[in-house]
């Protein structure tokens, strides 16, 4: 649960990070922005650097979490509902997070 948790604090900051960047440029948003983005997409690399695993196996775990928050945003933030179709490839996503990161270590 820890692991998860740590995902997804890691994928929020990603994703205000690269937001707000996005309000500036395309909705007309104050460049003011982008410090307090420079600041979410360092804390988000120092996220992930907490996670004791090699960092090519918590990237493509922390991918499958991504895409879940990634469409949560797009509800919660954007207002557009995922279909079913989106909530099918986040279960299998998340499946796929779970295999990777659970899986059994070799000592």
């Amino acid at each position: 649960m820890k692991t998860f948790a740590l995902f997804l604090v890691t994928a929020i900051a990603e994703i205000v990070g690269c937001y707000l960047p996005y309000l500036w440029l395309n909705k007309g948003a104050s460049a003011s922005l982008l410090a307090p983005a420079a600041l979410s997409l360092a804390l988000f690399a120092w996220l992930l650097s907490l996670h004791p695993a090699a960092a090519g196996r918590v990237y493509a775990a922390y991918g499958g979490v991504y895409i879940a928050v990634a469409l949560a945003w797009l509800w919660a933030v954007d207002g557009v509902r995922p279909s079913a179709w989106d909530v099918a490839g986040v279960a299998v996503s998340l499946v796929g997070m779970a295999i990777i990161a659970f899986q059994p270590r070799v000592a």
